[in-house]
């Protein structure tokens, strides 16, 4: 008999995650009335922020037994980390490799919490949040990242979350230097038929509540975004009844 698809784990946080899109429509009502009903993203990105904040020490001491530290060891130079939440990755650059790193989300309700552990870390000089999206390169060159000046863009399940993958791959390609890296651990559409029609049918309330996609194909979004010297690196979870299966690398810019 075939296996079913873990389902558990994601019906648990998407739970988790109506309960806190509840209490922060309560709170903004509380705060502007009747006008929370038309900013349902200022709602959300607080939901959102509170779902992953309270969840980080344990996603932490999952990554940490996944291919997650080694990768975020290999960053160095100028880095430009996207999505990164609550500042669940400050611990694991190695401070010796990092000139300085910009963190970007346009979710802004993470900076205290960024704040905090980039100084209980010693980072707090190197690293900055900026409450913007990778497109945003008004913003991204105010503060120096601009094109062709990255040496590492790291993604760390970020890609599942963006509105538009080509779009946001293509502005990590410019931003990059020729030989720089990019640097990311992705969750994607299962190649397992049974664990695809999980993912499809969990992806409406995924989605909508948790903040990202299930079933996007990640992979391909990443080679299409220009020239890589090493495209045949990257690693593919080997567990076809995850409906969160992970892929991997560390590419490199083609110079």
């Amino acid at each position: 008999m075939a296996r079913l698809p873990n389902i558990i784990r994601p019906l648990q946080l998407i739970w988790l995650s109506v309960k806190f899109h509840y209490a922060a429509f309560k709170a903004d009502f509380s705060k502007n009335g009747l006008s929370s009903i038309a900013h349902p993203q200022r709602i959300r990105d607080a939901a959102v922020a509170n779902l992953l904040t309270t969840i980080a020490p344990g996603f932490i001491a999952y990554e940490d037994t996944t291919i997650v530290p080694s990768l975020a060891r290999t960053c160095h130079g100028k880095i430009l980390e996207l999505g990164p939440g609550p500042g669940n990755n400050i611990h694991r650059y190695d401070a010796s490799l990092v000139d300085f790193i910009y963190a970007i989300d346009p979710n802004d309700n993470y900076g205290a919490a960024i704040a905090a552990t980039a100084k209980r870390f010693d980072l707090q000089d190197k690293y900055k949040f900026i409450a913007c999206g990778v497109e945003d390169s008004d913003v991204l060159r105010k503060e120096g990242v601009e094109e062709r000046s990255m040496d590492t863009v790291l993604s760390l399940q970020v890609l599942c979350a963006v509105r538009d993958v080509k779009s946001v791959m293509r502005e990590v390609y410019k931003l990059l230097k020729p030989g720089g890296s990019f640097v990311f651990w992705e969750h994607e559409k299962s190649r397992d038929t049974l664990t695809a029609v999980t993912q499809s049918c969990l992806n409406p309330a995924w989605s909508g509540f948790v903040g990202c996609n299930m079933n996007r194909n990640i992979m391909a979004d990443i080679l299409a975004a220009g020239e890589w010297q090493n495209p045949g690196e990257i690693e593919v979870g080997d567990d076809p009844h995850s409906v969160l299966p992970r892929i991997w690398g560390v590419l490199k810019k083609k110079a």
